[in-house]
């Protein structure tokens, strides 16, 4: 998040067609969410493009990466790293060490999409539930973020908009945003 140490999402492993809707609400939640930015692996462009576009439409910053090495950016990773996962330890349990250390640290959050191999959970300085039941990874990531930030992320600033979103008790009102050094031509 802005003024804050580094926090990266890797979405480890992605099955192309089966996982395409998932991958892509990964990377939208960890944008929305708090995250700098987002890894997929390299057989996720599809979901990468989408992720970008929403960027570009609704601000940043916020950046996309793909990898054929989610392994070595895991083992070469210099900060900690936060596995999710529903047979880690409970996020309530962890979340103020969690912070403090990424008060001084990046920190790289692993949420998995296939099988993780058990080297994740080793290179892991936290293995990390939000809840030890079965759940979508989106949700966790979710859960996750909120509580690293404590509620700050849901008040960022967005940079670079062309679209924002009005807050409405009921219907949908997006306003698009003039670019920067346009003069507004409606009358």
């Amino acid at each position: 998040m802005q003024g804050e140490r580094e926090v990266v999402v890797c979405r480890y492993g992605h099955r192309p067609g089966r996982d395409d809707r998932m991958t892509t609400h990964v990377g939208l939640t960890a944008r929305a969410l708090g995250a700098d930015r987002v890894v997929f692996p390299g057989n996720a462009s599809q979901s990468a493009e989408t992720v970008r576009d929403i960027t570009g439409r609704f601000g940043g910053p916020f950046a996309v990466e793909l990898t054929d090495e989610q392994d070595a950016l895991i083992r070469d990773w210099d900060g900690n790293i936060v596995h999710l996962t529903m047979y880690g330890e409970r996020v309530q349990d962890v979340q103020d060490e969690i912070r403090d250390a990424h008060a001084d640290d990046d920190l790289l959050v692993v949420v998995g999409g296939e099988k993780v191999p058990f080297t994740v959970y080793d290179h892991a300085d936290w293995n990390v539930g939000v809840t030890n039941q079965p759940h979508s990874e989106v949700a966790g990531l979710a859960v996750f973020l909120d509580r690293l930030f404590d509620g700050r992320e849901l008040n960022q600033d967005w940079e670079g908009a062309e679209r924002r979103v009005i807050p409405e008790e009921t219907g949908k009102n997006v306003e698009t945003l003039e670019a920067e050094g346009d003069e507004d031509t409606s009358q």
